[in-house]
């Protein structure tokens, strides 16, 4: 591949030690997300830094569990996915079993969501209720939105430990069933959340990662997923609040678009619902609770042409603010990891 002259970044010379070329964190309060690291000159070279700085990025990471990386000229989707295969173990993930609409930039580089602009996006972390997600998550901001267009984050060890205990022994017993319908008229269709056209992949697909489905008429599909709300970190061993319960439940959509599904569906037709893992409703009560603790613990920062955010996936829930203009923020996910492994 010819990559566009503005991606490269020569290399040079420098007499100037490896360790003060780049500003780790010390302008961030203490506890602060996420942690901003910088170049101290002009023209660093971000990815031959990192590829002899892995271990302090690797420890950083593990404690603070946001990094951005800011000042490095970053201009090109390109830069992004070789930054990613230096800071990652193995082959980024492909982006299956899709919730939101997204498409590929080059390999696996995608826009970090085709959402319309003018709805907020909830509190998440990535692929909850897949049987494998990623650890590491990666954005890449190309270029800023006139207005709005943040991705606050949110340190979902704290979401779990402000839930009231009861609610959480609940879920912890329980687990979430995430109910999904396909070709409904409103949605994903599974076409593009399967990638693929053909019933008996989509249905391969759902048994290896224990999923039930069935199929409706006019080649509809529905299916049901049962998944742990609670994970446990498999560096740290921390207990950490990972799902989608209130993500994908009716009731945290915006007001007009609830009514709008509310008005054409009836709930077991509506494209995603949650429900404990027995079947049982979740409690407006405890869904309120779940989301107003998400809100105070959320954290926003302007994005800058040329950011990367790199998150912890399990301990770190991402979102996006409405905005006005062009935006232009892409996505890559690494380092893929079990709920069937021992110690998830």
């Amino acid at each position: 591949m010819n990559l566009p002259k503005i991606c490269l970044t020569p290399r040079r010379s420098l007499k100037i030690s490896t360790q003060e070329l780049v500003n780790i964190g010390s302008r961030n309060l203490p506890d602060s997300i996420p942690l901003l690291i910088e170049p101290n000159i002009e023209n660093v070279d971000l990815l031959e830094w990192s590829e002899t700085h892995l271990n302090e990025i690797e420890n950083a990471l593990l404690k603070h569990r946001a990094l951005l990386f800011r000042g490095f000229n970053i201009k090109c989707a390109e830069q992004f996915d070789r930054f990613i295969k230096i800071t990652a173990k193995g082959d980024l993930l492909e982006y299956r079993d899709r919730s939101s609409p997204r498409h590929e930039i080059s390999g696996k580089i995608y826009t970090s969501t085709d959402y319309p602009a003018t709805h907020s996006i909830f509190p998440h972390n990535e692929g909850t209720y897949w049987q494998t997600f990623p650890l590491k998550i990666y954005f890449c901001c190309l270029q800023t939105a006139e207005t709005g267009g943040e991705t606050p984050i949110v340190d979902t060890r704290k979401v779990l430990a402000k839930i009231h205990p009861k609610i959480r022994e609940k879920f912890q017993e329980k687990g979430v069933l995430y109910v999904r319908n396909y070709n409904d008229g409103f949605g994903l269709n599974w076409q593009t959340v399967f990638q693929t056209d053909r019933p008996e992949i989509v249905e391969e697909y759902c048994y290896k990662n224990q999923i039930r489905w069935e199929w409706k008429d006019n080649n509809r599909l529905r299916t049901y997923q049962v998944r742990p709300a609670i994970a446990k970190h498999p560096a740290t061993h921390e207990s950490i609040w990972f799902n989608h319960a209130a993500f994908f439940h009716i009731t945290t959509l915006e007001p007009d678009i609830r009514s709008a599904l509310l008005a054409e569906f009836s709930e077991e037709e509506l494209p995603h619902n949650t429900y404990y893992g027995d079947g049982s409703p979740i409690e407006d009560f405890v869904l309120d609770e779940i989301r107003e603790v998400y809100q105070q613990e959320t954290v926003i920062f302007p994005w800058k042409n040329g950011d990367i955010l790199l998150l912890d996936n399990m301990s770190v829930a991402h979102s996006r603010k409405p905005f006005s203009g062009a935006r232009k923020v892409l996505v890559g996910m690494a380092e893929p990891f079990s709920i069937a492994s021992k110690n998830f």
